[in-house]
């Protein structure tokens, strides 16, 4: 199975789809960068989304996962490194959370960002069992992850952007706490083509100024 992965430009960089942040910063390929805007409530959408998922957690640790997904590659490609500062958005049983913890070690901050305490409540249990001190848990809302400013190198949104009721409003706040030159990587589809899952978050994050720098399949 492949996945497509999409890099794309903002104020910040965002975007797998791949998508990106900053004022002043610039990126391979743009003309300069794109001064971010305050998210307004004319961006909150009325079209139809998923049901935020509330089942059994043990679907997300298929050990197939790591493989199909080429997790270390997706993590090359956001530039997660030691001492970096990761947002796992959507972040459900942790897999990802703890996969990042590990990567970025003691230096680095790993956010796992979730609307369900429940699922906060089992990576905090995982991130004390697995000894992962750099895991931080916060309770974000359906528009907002609520992290703190310019606190965040990279961020991954791993199949749960179809979920986000307020996909817009949520991107841009997001944009306030990316770091100059952050990345934000979506993978939200399964199968060879491009689906329509992709295509809605392109259109949300050219709504937002953001811009296509490159296209990965992983």
């Amino acid at each position: 199975m492949r996945y497509n992965v999409r890099l794309f430009a903002t104020s910040l960089l965002t975007a797998l789809l791949v998508f990106a942040s900053a004022a002043g910063a610039h990126f391979p390929g743009v003309a300069g960068a794109i001064q971010s805007q305050p998210p307004t409530d004319a961006q909150r959408i009325k079209r139809p989304t998923s049901k935020p998922y509330t089942g059994d957690l043990s679907i997300f640790e298929d050990p197939r996962r790591d493989e199909n997904l080429q997790i270390n590659r997706v993590m090359d490609l956001l530039k997660i490194k030691e001492g970096s500062s990761v947002a796992d958005i959507g972040a459900g049983s942790g897999w990802f959370t703890v996969r990042a913890a590990r990567r970025v070690g003691a230096k680095g901050t790993v956010y796992a960002v979730e609307i369900n305490s429940d699922f906060l409540e089992h990576i905090e249990r995982r991130a004390s069992e697995e000894k992962l001190a750099n895991i931080h848990t916060v309770l974000g809302k359906e528009d907002d992850p609520l992290l703190p400013p310019e606190s965040v190198d990279s961020v991954l949104v791993l199949k749960t952007y179809h979920e986000i009721a307020q996909p817009i409003l949520l991107l841009a706040r997001l944009r306030k706490a990316m770091r100059t030159g952050a990345l934000l990587g979506i993978i939200d589809r399964n199968g060879k083509r491009e689906g329509p899952r992709h295509r809605q978050a392109h259109r949300d994050q050219r709504s937002q100024g953001s811009r296509l720098l490159a296209r990965r399949r992983i």
